[in-house]
């Protein structure tokens, strides 16, 4: 999962730092803790994500 996360965000030309500015998150590595597993996203994140990446949650985080 989290490979195909990093890889979609790679494709819309996305930083970790892009990413954490839209989750509201306040570095670039809370959200790099995010996508690497080490810190679980909440729903919200996840629709967030979901929306910016034009994927359905489950197409990101279920495959």
């Amino acid at each position: 999962m989290f490979e195909r996360l990093r890889a979609l965000r790679k494709e819309k030309g996305l930083t970790c730092e892009n990413m954490a500015e839209v989750l509201g998150l306040e570095t670039k590595s809370a959200y790099s803790k995010k996508e690497n597993g080490s810190t679980k996203f909440s729903l919200d994140d996840a629709k967030k994500v979901s929306s910016i990446l034009n994927k359905s949650i489950e197409d990101i985080f279920f495959c």
